[in-house]
């Protein structure tokens, strides 16, 4: 029997790539359900192609061109995030692929955990804004989350028949991104279009800001927290700019686990669609002859500071790193419309941290109005 996929965020960078993998085994799966927040072109297109079921845009002043696009074609078109949490917790798919950008993913995965759905995350920033809340209504309603971030389904293909063994620390494994080595004097002057172009990885132009300045290494930290049940000293991060290794376990005896392959997010997209089975495909493989020499170097956090922001934010713990999220998300998009300058970035950030009412345990309306709160006032620190 057909595995449905439902996709939040099927336009993004994620997205179309899980479009291709589903595609690619089609023996394997069904795509029930795609979402999108603006790019309706791209959704109607998708929706054109693949007929699903289901076809949602976030963004309701998109609706009747999508419904109109679709009018021929037997698929339900709905709009607005009410929609798409309601669709969320319904039995029209079997796993989530939940690859919205930011907080915006929250609300829909937290329904999908409520009705004991399988997600697969790549939406890291829900278990940074409300780990505690989303591991323990998983753990509850039996809902299985598996990561799709690189790094985190590194370290889970690792813990694959290990339940029985302690971990002694995990080792995430940074590229460094586009300015490895270069200190604030360079740094000062960059503009997005050097951010975004990452050495090793396709992704959005949200992660690749974010793993130009390292805030995403910091929110990988906070969601291997969570996911992997750690305690935040048994968090470590390593640069590795080859990104071959993707991360490593280490256990209680000192023995170490790492996956590796190269850097494609299909890989990790398939191994979390179809878990637990592997499944046969033809991504290029990895050749050692073409890595003479793997290396590693410690993280630079005095001038990558947003990575030790967010390491204080985790160890501070509370409400601390859904501030440290909202006031990126929010520096980011000035950092992309060039209203602020790329170091500009972790001061507001770090202003944000300071200056943001902190609760030691916060319900989940304290973390939704503490998200609001902090892009209020991010957004007055944006000249």
């Amino acid at each position: 029997m057909k595995r449905r996929i439902a996709i939040f965020g099927s336009t993004g960078s994620i997205g179309t790539q899980a479009i291709d993998v589903i595609a690619n085994n089609s023996e394997l799966f069904s795509l029930e359900v795609l979402s999108a927040h603006s790019n309706a072109d791209l959704l109607i297109t998708q929706a054109k192609q693949y007929q699903p079921n289901i076809v949602i845009i976030t963004d309701e002043s998109k609706y009747e061109k999508v419904n109109t696009a679709l009018a021929d074609d037997n698929i339900k078109v709905y709009a607005g995030e009410k929609a798409l949490v309601e669709i969320a917790g319904s039995d029209t798919y079997d796993v989530l692929l939940a690859a919205i950008v930011g907080y915006a993913g929250l609300a829909s995965t937290l329904a999908a955990i409520e009705q004991g759905k399988t997600i697969a995350l790549a939406n890291k920033e829900t278990l940074v804004v409300a780990g505690d809340i989303v591991t323990a209504m998983a753990k509850e309603k039996n809902a299985l989350i598996l990561p799709v971030d690189s790094e985190h389904s590194a370290i889970f293909q690792c813990l694959v028949g290990e339940q029985q063994n302690p971990i002694e620390k995990i080792i995430l494994t940074a590229s460094g991104g586009p300015f490895l080595g270069k200190k604030p004097n360079y740094l000062i002057n960059v503009k997005k279009d050097h951010a975004l172009q990452h050495p090793n990885w396709t992704m959005g132009a949200k992660i690749s800001i974010d793993s130009a300045s390292l805030m995403n290494k910091g929110l990988e930290m906070i969601e291997a927290k969570w996911l992997f049940g750690l305690q935040n000293e048994q968090i470590e991060i390593i640069v590795h700019p080859q990104s071959v290794i993707h991360s490593m376990v280490q256990f209680e005896d000192g023995s170490m686990k790492a996956q590796m392959g190269l850097p494609d997010m299909k890989l990790p997209i398939q191994y979390a669609l179809a878990y637990p089975h592997r499944v046969k495909n033809d991504f290029k493989r990895l050749q050692f002859k073409n890595y003479p020499a793997l290396t590693f170097e410690p993280a630079d956090i005095k001038t990558f500071r947003n990575l030790a922001l967010a390491k204080n934010a985790m160890f501070k713990g509370g409400n601390s790193p859904c501030i440290l999220n909202a006031a990126n998300e929010i520096v980011v998009e000035a950092f992309i419309k060039n209203k602020i300058s790329f170091l500009e970035m972790s001061d507001i950030i770090e202003t944000c941290l300071e200056k943001m009412s902190f609760i030691e345990k916060p319900s989940l309306n304290d973390y939704i109005q503490t998200n609001w709160e902090t892009r209020d006032f991010a957004s007055t620190l944006i000249k």
